[in-house]
C-alpha cells in the first residue's frame, strides 16, 4: 500500500495530465459518462462509511463493556483484584487488548475509497470545464431571455417533468457571479449576485456569507454607473460588518461622487439638465451585456427564439411537400423520399426519414469514443483549430470502417445526385452545455483562398446536415442573412447549395447552430466539394439559375 503522500502526488498528476484537454462541457454525450463515474464513487463512499460505522460499533461495544467492568471494580479494588482471574484479565487487557483497540482506532478505513477516487479522478472535469459550463448558462440566459429565478429553479421551457432537477443553491449562484466578475462582466455579476442574495434573504442556508455577496454586488453596480444603488448596498453591508475596510472606503468615495454630481446638477441650466437626463436614459438603455464581436448577435438570437422569421404568406404558398424519386432513380421509383421545402432563397430542402433509429445508434456508437473538441478552418492558414464560438465535439467516420457509414454516403449521393467521392468524411457532432456554432459560412470566401487547399477538391459546393436527435428546446439551425430557421427533427436531413452554379459563393447561406437549451443534440454532416460535380451540376454564369 502506497503512503498517503504518494497517493496525493499521484492524484494531482492524474488530474492535471489526463483531464486538461477533456473539454467535457462541449459534449453532452461524453458528459453522460461522468454520471456513471460519480455513481461508482458514491458506491465506494458508502462502502467506506459502512466500514467506519462497523469500526466505531466495535469501539462502542468495547467501551460499554469496560465501563460496566471498571465501575464494578473500583467499588472494591482490593476485593476485585483478590480474585486471580480478575487480576490476570487486568494484565491481559492493559498489555494486549488496549493495544489491539489502539490499532483498530488508528486503522485507516479510507484506503479503498481514496484508491478508487485516485483512479476515477483522471476522468474528472477541470476548472475550464466548470467555467465553460457557467458561461454556457449565461449564454442561454441571454439568448432565450431567461431570468435568473427561472434558471435557478430549473423551470426551463421544454424541460421533461419526469427528469429530476435539483435547484441551484446560493453557492451555485455566487459561483456564476464570480466567474462573470473574473471576466469583468459586471452585468451578469449583478444578476447572479442578486439571485444569491434573494435566496439568502429567503432563508436558504449557505456557507457564503451575505457580506461577501453584497461586496461583489455593490462594486458590479458601481461599475455600471449606478452610484445610488451601489451606495445603498454598501450601507447594507456595513450594517452587517461595520469594520469592513473596503466597504468603508467605498462608502466615502460613493458619497463624495454623489455630492459632486448633485452640485453640478444644481449649478447647471435647463439645457444642461435636459442633456444630462438624456445621457442618463441612454446609459440606462445601453446597460447590459458587454460589447460584442458579433454584429448580427441580435438577429441571430431572435431567430433562435423563433422570432423575426422573414417568410411572407405569398412565399409560403409556394413551399411544398412532395415525394421525390430524384429523376426516376432506380432506388426511389417505388420508394420515393419525403421532401419538404424549408426555404426558397436560398433553397433549403428537408428530407424526412433518411436515417433509421438503428443507423443513428450505430453512428453514435462509432463516433462517441473519438469525439474531440470541434474545430474550424482558420481563414488565413486553412489549419483546423478550436474556437470559443463553436461549443461541440466531433468525430470523423470513414466509409470503410463500417457498412452503415458507407450506406449513408451512398444514400446522400443517390438523393442529391452529387458525387460524394470527393466529399469530406462524415462528420458527427454532439453539442455540449448551451452547445452552439455561431454564424459562419461553410464555403471558403475569396479572402481565404487556401481554406481547402490541402484537400485538393475545390470549394464546398453543398452541405448535407442530418439531425440524429430531437431537441426539446433550442438547437435550431438559423440563416441570419435571410431570417430562416430550421428545427431539428430526428432522422431527417436538410440540404442546401453553398455555391451558385457559377462557382461564386452564396452569402445568403450564412448560418448558425443555436444554443441547446434543453436536450442532447446529435448531428452528422457531409460537406460536398466541387470536384466530381462538373457533369452533375453544370456551371453557368447566371447566379439566379
Amino acid at each position: 500500500m502506497a503512503p498517503r503522500g504518494v497517493w496525493c502526488v499521484l492524484l494531482t498528476c492524474l488530474f492535471y495530465t489526463s483531464s486538461a484537454d477533456k473539454d467535457f462541457f462541449t459534449s453532452i454525450g461524453q458528459m453522460t459518462d461522468l454520471l456513471y463515474t460519480e455513481k461508482d464513487l458514491v458506491t465506494s463512499l458508502k462502502d467506506y462509511i459502512r466500514a467506519e460505522e462497523s469500526k466505531l460499533e466495535q469501539v462502542k461495544k468495547w467501551a460499554q463493556k469496560l465501563d460496566v467492568l471498571s465501575a464494578t471494580a473500583t467499588q472494591d479494588p482490593e476485593g476485585f483484584l483478590g480474585h486471580p482471574v480478575n487480576a490476570f484479565k487486568l494484565m491481559k487487557r492493559l498489555n494486549t487488548e488496549w493495544g489491539e483497540l489502539e490499532s483498530l482506532v488508528l486503522k485507516d478505513m479510507s484506503d479503498g475509497f481514496i484508491s478508487n477516487l485516485t483512479i476515477q479522478r483522471q476522468y474528472f472535469p477541470n476548472d475550464d470545464d466548470q467555467t465553460g459550463a457557467a458561461k454556457a448558462l449565461m449564454r442561454l440566459q441571454d439568448t432565450y431571455r431567461l431570468d435568473t429565478q427561472t434558471i435557478s429553479t430549473g423551470e426551463l421551457p421544454g424541460t421533461n417533468t419526469d427528469v429530476t432537477m435539483s435547484p441551484m443553491t446560493v453557492e451555485d449562484c455566487f459561483e456564476l457571479g464570480k466567474i462573470a466578475y473574473s471576466d469583468a462582466d459586471y452585468y451578469h455579476t449583478e444578476l447572479w449576485m442578486e439571485q444569491a442574495l434573494k435566496q439568502l434573504d429567503g432563508g436558504e442556508e449557505s456557507s457564503v456569507d451575505m457580506v461577501t455577496i453584497l461586496d461583489y454586488l455593490s462594486y458590479s453596480i458601481y461599475q455600471q454607473g449606478e452610484l445610488e444603488r451601489a451606495l445603498d448596498y454598501t450601507k447594507r453591508l456595513l450594517k452587517l460588518d461595520s469594520a469592513h475596510q473596503r466597504a468603508n472606503g467605498n462608502l466615502k468615495y460613493f458619497e463624495y461622487q454623489l455630492a459632486k454630481q448633485k452640485k453640478v446638477e444644481a449649478e447647471e441650466g435647463l439645457k444642461e439638465k435636459e442633456k444630462r437626463e438624456r445621457e442618463k436614459r441612454e446609459a440606462s438603455e445601453k446597460k447590459g451585456r458587454p460589447a460584442d464581436y458579433l454584429p448580427e448577435r441580435r438577429k441571430y438570437e431572435q431567430l433562435c427564439r423563433g422570432e423575426g422569421i422573414k417568410m411572407t404568406p405569398r412565399r409560403q404558398s409556394r413551399m411544398f411537400c412532395r415525394y421525390s424519386d430524384n429523376n426516376r432513380h432506380p432506388l426511389y421509383v417505388l420508394g420515393p423520399v419525403k421532401q419538404e421545402d424549408e426555404w426558397d432563397r436560398p433553397r433549403i430542402i428537408r428530407y424526412h426519414d433518411v436515417l433509421s433509429n438503428s443507423e443513428i445508434e450505430k453512428v453514435k456508437e462509432l463516433a462517441k469514443p473519438r469525439l474531440r473538441r470541434a474545430t474550424i478552418s482558420n481563414p488565413i492558414t486553412g489549419v483546423l483549430e478550436t474556437a470559443h464560438y463553436r461549443i461541440s465535439k466531433s468525430a470523423w467516420l470513414t466509409a470503410y470502417e463500417d457498412p452503415v457509414v458507407d450506406k449513408i454516403n451512398q444514400r446522400i449521393e443517390d438523393i442529391t445526385g452529387l458525387n460524394v467521392k470527393t466529399a469530406e468524411e462524415l462528420q458527427v457532432a454532439n453539442y455540449g452545455v448551451g452547445g452552439q456554432y455561431e454564424p459562419h459560412f461553410d464555403f471558403g470566401r475569396k479572402d481565404e483562398p487556401d481554406a481547402f487547399k490541402e484537400l485538393g477538391t475545390g470549394n464546398r459546393i453543398a452541405t448535407w446536415l442530418i439531425y440524429m436527435s430531437d431537441v426539446p428546446s433550442g438547437g435550431a439551425t438559423v440563416f441570419t442573412d435571410v431570417g430562416a430557421a430550421v428545427w431539428p427533427k430526428k432522422g431527417s436531413a436538410v440540404f442546401w447549395y453553398n455555391l451558385f452554379p457559377s462557382g461564386e459563393g452564396d452569402y445568403s447561406t450564412r448560418h448558425a447552430a443555436c444554443p441547446v437549451l434543453v436536450g442532447n443534440k446529435w448531428v452528422s454532416n457531409k460537406w460536398i466539394h466541387e470536384r466530381g460535380q462538373e457533369f452533375r451540376r453544370r456551371c453557368t454564369l447566371d447566379e439566379s439559375d
